[in-house]
């Protein structure tokens, strides 16, 4: 009996259910740490151009919203296990680039603040970060991918039920028709027909 519950419980996925699930968890860990590090770079980089760009203080207000609204979302490990959670933290996420990108645009108008040496460090390093939060993502993703696999997989979708585990959410696309609308591209300069 002994031997034949062994046989059955090495093939029955728990170990790889437990080690996945675990990957989850430390890539989850690893994007909080980069949405975490960006959110520290917000208040320098506002401050920076709030000191150049007074006029523009609806960009620099959304972009403070946005961080506190982050900030206001309670990122534990759990909320990878609660879809209505992780979905509200993706907005918020996705509010704070949005707001991000409109302050970068902002600052295009600003050639003073551009050649800051504060500031170009300070752009540095968020960008940097944006790279980072996109490949803690994508291993977050590739995580869930592969755990959301073995809860699905015959035999250790049986052991899933049994054990509770389910399916993870991963990180998705809002506005998945937008994105997939090819971009208008003119090489004309504005004002001058035909060139």
């Amino acid at each position: 009996m002994i031997i034949l519950s062994t046989l059955f419980l090495s093939g029955c996925g728990y170990n790889t259910l437990q080690s996945t699930d675990e990957q989850i968890k430390a890539s989850w860990a690893e994007v909080l740490n980069q949405y975490k590090r960006r959110a520290d770079l917000i208040p320098n980089l506002v401050n920076t151009v709030k000191g150049f760009a007074t006029q523009e203080k609806e960009v620099l207000l959304n972009v403070t919203q946005a961080r506190s609204q982050v900030g206001s979302i309670q990122a534990s490990p759990d909320l990878i296990n609660d879809t209505d959670a992780f979905a509200k933290f993706q907005k918020a996420q996705g509010d704070l680039t949005s707001a991000l990108s409109k302050l970068l645009v902002v600052v295009e108008n600003y050639p003073e603040l551009k050649s800051d040496a504060n500031f170009r460090d300070l752009q540095a390093q968020l960008e940097g970060t944006e790279n980072r939060i996109a490949v803690a993502r994508n291993r977050y993703i590739k995580a869930v991918q592969e755990y959301n696999t073995v809860v699905r997989s015959f035999p250790s979708n049986l052991t899933a039920m049994v054990f509770g585990f389910q399916t993870k959410p991963s990180f998705t696309v809002e506005n998945e028709q937008e994105i997939s609308a090819p971009p208008d591209v003119d090489f004309h300069a504005p004002g001058i027909p035909g060139k």
